[in-house]
């Protein structure tokens, strides 16, 4: 019998080969109909024999291409009509139809395929030594579309009109071009330039190797990839790094680096398996892997990594090449390691424009490699790491970004979420899709706002996307609470949006949300949230805590004991002052001023001035914050007393105790007072801390005592709690989490105690997570109607000084390299 379906599919199905996939299962059945992107689904009239379409649907859900993701497939008959005899006739692509509503889902950018590299360098393909063909599974996305649905007349490839073999590619049903956007070859796509320091055009004829050739030589590179310029240079040349590092104004923060395959990471890195599929997959992040010994001979010292790289770090950040350009490049200089770090100076957002780039990285790089292939949407390199092995990403961007994380609960209405100050994400609610953005950097910076700004609005109509509710962080002060506020406050930006409903969602309680949401959870459970800052609801400064709850409302159940944090956000920047909180909290006065312990390290006039601060409570809030703690073991220890980079001295204490014998913990307790969440006593960890200093201990095993102690107090608390409460599972989350050792022990040590434990898989558990975690809290929050909050809102801090310093940044730990 003869029958006639429409198919509506909804996920990830523009840009990803579906539509010619569609179109290749259809005609070998011999199906008439067509299909076309609809908005953000694909849309199928199919007509043939049952038996065929029962086959058609049933391979469309099993068998979709590899970067497709099916969320949901609607199908209802349809009655045959006059034009039933002509649609059996033949299976066609019609074009795209953008005028209907629907949510939209743009594929991220896919690395470079095995295929297409084999063309590039195949001498007898027209394509050989083309750095940027493509084909249907792989090359740019997210970073050239403009607009939905993802055609070639909506990204910044429409203005290369396909050149006749091109367009029988594109035409041609049985080609892996088939409707591949991006496709391109020497006669009619992107071209390269090589520029000098000041912008002129540099006669060659081959771009790529005279840029090898500089690089080689020693000069330093700017690079325009697929989501904005990367600074290279060869990372084995001390100089040359070194160079960069000053020109760039980067004192210590590890550069990542880019190497020709798998073979040649193992070479600097040990590398387990799930490193490598990461490393080979799709998505090419960075891999943050292990290094090995210093090389021993001779020849190995000659093609080592320069020290400069990665100063006083175990972890390399490796990526393969991404591009074609990026093979071509790697193939140039026969395969040497590269420095490739994001095209920028300080955290400035990365440039885009060879306008931007020959502004920003004049001074820096020596030669400047552009193309005409304009990007729309800036995105830097992904960074993740393996922990368990699983993967924990750091900072989730190119090759992720914006694939959807599916909800386990639905928005009732479409929201925004704003994330928070420092490695900044936002993302959009729809039904039960979550699209995240790519990393935006910290707000602090007035360009990283600007292109916050830019980004929200690209998406909103990228993704067609008209939120009725927008969902920002407790904390007053941070640019993207500012953001929320006067986006629902005026109509400059979308007049639209005046009026909507704000939902301030506390920091922590976003991180514990963020983890729920990936893991699927809705019951309530119990969340170790760990960072350096977040705003809390007493208006101290939170970051120790243990909640208890679900995304609807959490209740605040344990704490680290408060501790001053003399100057706010200074104390970040230089962990001493941390030390002599710590230390005068635990009564030990007269010991942060003793030359065994701090001096001569620091001045004497620096520690009375903190000493004083702290005793008069001048700019000094209370905080809990465990990534705070380690500053001040990490000082304590002497492994840090200032740091150049955001979760450096927690970074160099974990160091130290990767790889020990188990050690044991120091003491600590826990003060119960009536209506009150559980104080964690630091004080007896402090003294015992200062004891061993005294005592000449090796700071590996200070490093490996306290990481012990951590691991204990998270047991212990959370095995007290679950007296109290009944709850079994636990979820563990922010910054502080990205410490490898502490991860995998506090999951190894709950799961031995009976716990169900979670951990991030599909997003940072630093605040790059956090936009995550706002939409599930103000989805829960809108669902039962009641204003948002806690059970409890005192939680022992002294109100009076809080409001002096509220400090706006600073996770646990950082763990990037870029």
């Amino acid at each position: 019998m003869t029958e006639r379906l429409r198919i509506r599919v909804s996920g990830t199905v523009q840009g990803v080969g579906f539509r010619p996939f569609v179109h290749r299962l259809a005609s070998g059945l011999r199906l008439g109909g067509f299909v076309r992107n609809q908005a953000g689904d694909v849309l199928i009239e199919a007509e043939g024999a049952s038996d065929l379409l029962e086959h058609f649907l049933h391979e469309l859900v099993s068998r979709p291409p590899l970067l497709a993701r099916i969320d949901r497939v609607l199908s209802e008959r349809l009655p045959l009509g006059e034009d039933g005899v002509e649609s059996r006739r033949s299976f066609r692509i019609e074009a795209s139809q953008s005028d209907s509503a629907g949510s939209v889902c743009i594929s991220p950018d896919v690395a470079t395929c095995p295929a297409c590299l084999a063309e590039m360098r195949n001498p007898a393909d027209r394509r050989f030594g083309y750095p940027f063909l493509n084909c249907t599974n792989c090359g740019p996305r997210l970073t050239i579309v403009k607009a939905a649905p993802y055609d070639r007349a909506r990204t910044t490839m429409a203005g290369f009109p396909l050149c006749p073999a091109c367009r029988g590619e594109y035409s041609d049903a049985a080609d892996r071009r088939f409707h591949a956007q991006p496709v391109a070859c020497p006669r009619c796509g992107p071209q390269l330039e090589l520029l000098g320091q000041n912008g002129e055009p540099i006669a060659c004829g081959n771009p790529v190797a005279k840029l090898a050739e500089g690089l080689c030589a020693g000069r330093i590179g700017a690079v325009k990839g697929l989501g904005g310029y990367h600074l290279v240079c060869d990372a084995r040349n001390e100089l040359a790094v070194r160079e960069l590092r000053r020109r760039k104004q980067r004192d210590e923060k590890p550069f990542a680096l880019m190497l020709r395959d798998v073979a040649a990471v193992r070479v600097f890195c040990d590398v387990e398996p799930r490193e490598a599929e990461l490393l080979e997959s799709w998505r090419s992040p960075i891999v943050l892997l292990r290094r090995k010994a210093e090389p021993a001979s001779r020849e190995e010292m000659s093609s080592a990594i320069a020290n400069a790289v990665a100063p006083g770090q175990q972890l390399l950040g490796m990526m393969l090449p991404n591009t074609p350009l990026h093979h071509l490049l790697v193939d140039a200089v026969e395969g040497i390691p590269l420095v490739m770090t994001s095209g920028n100076q300080s955290d400035e957002p990365m440039a885009v424009t060879e306008a931007a780039a020959l502004d920003q990285l004049r001074g820096i790089a020596d030669l400047f490699l552009v193309h005409n292939r304009p990007i729309h949407v800036r995105c830097d390199d992904s960074v993740t790491r393996v922990v368990a092995g699983a993967e924990l990403p750091v900072r989730r961007s190119r090759g992720y970004a914006p694939q959807p994380v599916r909800l386990p609960a639905s928005c009732p209405v479409p929201q925004l979420a704003v994330g928070g100050q420092l490695k900044s994400t936002f993302a959009l609610g729809q039904g039960n899709q979550a699209i995240l953005s790519h990393h935006l950097g910290d707000l602090d910076h007035y360009q990283a706002f600007r292109a916050f700004e830019k980004d929200v609005a690209l998406y909103l109509q990228l993704f067609d996307h008209r939120p009725e509710c927008i969902a920002h962080d407790l904390h007053p002060d941070y640019a993207s609470t500012r953001f929320a506020r006067r986006l629902a406050g005026e109509s400059s930006f979308d007049h639209r949006l005046r009026g909507i409903p704000l939902v301030p969602v506390q920091h922590h309680h976003a991180h514990m949300a963020a983890c729920m949401v990936e893991n699927g959870l809705t019951e309530p459970v119990i969340g170790v949230t760990f960072d350096g800052t977040g705003y809390g609801t007493d208006g101290a400064v939170w970051g120790g805590e243990f909640l208890t709850g679900d995304p609807a409302a959490f209740r605040r159940a344990a704490h680290l004991r408060y501790v001053g944090l003399p100057g706010g956000d200074q104390a970040v920047k230089e962990p001493w002052r941390m030390a002599v909180a710590h230390l005068i909290d635990a009564g030990c006065r007269s010991d942060a001023l003793q030359p065994d312990l701090l001096q001569p390290r620091i001045s004497p006039l620096a520690l009375r001035t903190v000493e004083s601060m702290l005793r008069r409570r001048f700019n000094s809030p209370p905080t809990s914050s465990m990534g705070r703690l380690f500053d001040a073991v990490a000082s304590l220890a002497g492994v840090r007393d200032r740091v150049s980079y955001e979760g450096q001295a927690a970074m160099e204490l974990e160091w130290l105790a990767t790889g020990l014998e188990p050690q044991p913990g120091y003491p600590w307790e826990v003060q119960a007072l009536p209506d009150q969440p559980l104080v964690i006593d630091t004080r007896p960890l402090i003294r015992a801390v200062v004891e061993d200093v005294r005592q000449g201990t090796d700071c590996r095993l200070i490093a490996g005592r306290f990481h012990a102690t951590v691991v204990d107090l998270i047991a212990g608390v959370c095995g007290r709690i679950r007296q109290e409460s009944g709850l079994n599972s636990v979820v563990l989350s922010g910054g502080v989490f990205l410490n490898a050792v502490l991860t995998e022990e506090a999951t190894a040590r709950l799961a031995d105690e009976g716990f169900e434990v979670y951990r991030h898989r599909l997003v940072p558990p630093n605040d790059g997570g956090l936009s995550l975690g706002q939409l599930a809290v103000a989805a829960a929050v809108l669902k039962t109607g009641r204003e948002y909050g806690t059970s409890e809102e005192s939680s022992g801090a002294e109100q009076g000084q809080c409001s002096r310093n509220r400090p706006r940044g600073g996770s646990g730990r950082a763990g990037e390299t870029s």
